[in-house]
């Protein structure tokens, strides 16, 4: 499988609690990206969680799943702040982007309509596509594309035709919850999909840890 995954040490759209801990447990996995989101812990805990990321030699990514302008400065700053590699998420606002061009990180917003807690979707591909090109234009390298949360058509045939249609990096975020949502990834082939919440209901091994999910994910990618 080309696409990369993204662990996000986060469930129902929140960083747990032990993220740190369980870090720790599956770091030496062959996993280069993890992320959290910027709600669920505090900034303390936040920082010692990156630190360890950043300690192990892995990329780290944080997410902001908020929509007002103040909330995704709020975001972006922490973001360079702690020396994240990537920031996901936030409404794309010009003020935000002004803030993050010339900064030692990468920036891949929301791309479509999103709102609500959790996530959801809307919009056209069109639109989608059309804001896509606006945001090569900026020099913006890549979107979070919530595929599975889309609400306004079918998810893989949005994924599809949106990944095939751009030039930008497009990080498939969101439920992607079972061996077969795996595949249908692999044969749209993004840059990199996440995942978190299905690690931590055990979707791919009952009776058994996160680690252990985790490492069954792994094996179904190899076996593309």
């Amino acid at each position: 499988m080309e696409s990369k995954i993204i662990v996000m040490l986060t469930h129902n759209d929140q960083t747990v609690k032990d993220a740190l801990e369980i870090f720790e447990q599956c770091k030496d996995l062959p996993v280069d990206f993890w992320g959290f989101k910027d709600v669920g812990l505090p900034i303390p805990k936040m920082r010692e969680l990156h630190f360890a990321m950043k300690k192990a030699e892995k990329k780290t990514f944080l997410e902001i799943v908020t929509y007002n302008p103040e909330a995704c400065m709020a975001g972006a700053r922490l973001a360079v702040e702690f020396g994240f590699d990537y920031l996901m998420g936030t409404i794309f606002y010009p003020e935000v982007w002004k803030f993050l061009k010339n900064k030692p990180i990468q920036y891949f917003p929301f791309v479509g309509e999103v709102s609500s807690s959790p996530s959801i979707l809307k919009g056209s591909i069109d639109s989608m596509l059309t804001q896509a090109a606006g945001f090569v234009k900026m020099g913006i390298p890549g979107v979070d594309l919530l595929a599975y949360r889309f609400v306004d058509g079918d998810p893989e045939l949005l994924a599809k035709d949106f990944v095939a249609a751009t030039d930008l990096k497009v990080v498939v975020a969101g439920s992607i919850s079972s061996p077969e949502r795996i595949e249908a990834v692999n044969s749209i082939n993004p840059w990199a999909f996440t995942m978190g919440t299905a690690l931590f209901n055990k979707n791919f091994v009952r009776d058994a840890d996160f680690c252990d999910n985790l490492s069954m994910v792994i094996k179904i990618m190899n076996s593309f």
